[in-house]
């Protein structure tokens, strides 16, 4: 029985390390669906823990802290949305500007709110809860029903995605202007249109996920708060095919490795943490590879990822 609290209590701490991850994967997806390969996910999510910390610290309303922070995330998308789709402009040099720029802007925000905690009002209001009977089942009770809000949203939203891309009009065509947007545009898709709102979609979401590790996950503010995230995301995308159903596996897999680094030093397990650091971004390259080599159709990304699209060439 003990064994079997300790392997629950592991994946609920699993999963909470991996939700910040997940809005991230989500959020890319949708971007890279309409075409637009977007580096900028570490930027965004950095604007977005910065910008909903610091409201969160001046507002203490737990909403307001969410909706800036994906407002933060919006507006970087926004910016490379700017560039990518009306000036078509390189996408992997404005991502990784975009990248920078986050960094600068968190940082610059961050210095006011240092030292700072979370109001009382709001982590009240993300505290773990237990959802009666669902957080009773063994193993996964506790894994996915006695948890924050924030982090069973995330799941939601993962749902959500898929059922979008994949059961509504809007959904094929927005996978329409990922494979060939010269022939969506020729069926009257708005090309430009979808590009822009899926684009924000996927920024709003990132910030979300930014705010989860400031607002929810430490409740204090800490430079580079996202420790690369944002690019284990970009891999990750990858990994989950760009399906957001799949991306609920793969952030969590991600969550456990980061969490093997806290558990084994609570089971008296001596292995360096140097070592533990590092096993979840050697896990997602060597995933990376093993998903490179397999040449399935369904694993491929949309035909018109990275290349900006030329009405006049069509």
């Amino acid at each position: 029985m003990d064994i079997l609290n300790e392997i629950s209590l592991f994946l609920q701490t699993s999963v909470q390390m991996g939700t910040h991850i997940l809005f991230a994967i989500v959020g890319g997806i949708i971007c890279e669906r309409v075409g637009n390969m977007n580096l900028g996910i570490e930027g965004m999510m950095l604007m977005g823990a910065a910008v909903g910390f610091s409201t969160a610290c001046a507002t203490g309303n737990p909403l307001l802290a969410v909706l800036s922070a994906g407002a933060a995330g919006m507006a970087g998308a926004l910016i490379y949305a700017v560039i990518t789709v009306t000036f078509r402009g390189n996408q992997v040099v404005t991502g990784l500007v975009l990248t920078i720029f986050g960094t600068g802007v968190a940082g610059f925000i961050g210095k006011s709110v240092s030292g700072n905690i979370i109001p009382q009002s709001v982590s009240d209001a993300f505290a773990p809860y237990a959802i009666p009977v669902l957080s009773d089942i063994p193993i996964i009770g506790k894994a996915l029903f006695e948890q924050s809000f924030y982090v069973q949203l995330a799941i939601i939203i993962a749902v959500l995605a898929y059922i979008y891309m994949k059961k509504t009009k809007w959904g094929l065509n927005m996978r329409a202007v990922g494979e060939n947007p010269a022939a969506a545009d020729a069926s009257g898709i708005n090309v430009t249109l979808y590009k822009y709102v899926h684009i924000l979609m996927g920024g709003f979401l990132c910030g979300m996920g930014g705010a989860y590790l400031s607002v929810v996950f430490l409740t204090t503010w800490q430079d580079n708060v996202t420790a690369g995230a944002g690019w284990i995301a970009v891999a990750l995308i990858i990994f989950s095919t760009w399906n957001p159903l799949k991306a609920i596996l793969a952030a969590y897999l991600f969550g456990m490795l980061k969490g093997l680094n806290f558990k084994m030093q609570g089971w008296g397990i001596q292995i360096p943490s140097q070592f533990l650091e590092m096993l979840p971004y050697v896990a997602t390259v060597i995933v990376l590879i093993f998903i490179t080599l397999r040449k399935k159709k369904e694993n491929q990304p949309p035909n018109s990822l990275g290349n900006p699209y030329f009405r006049e060439e069509r």
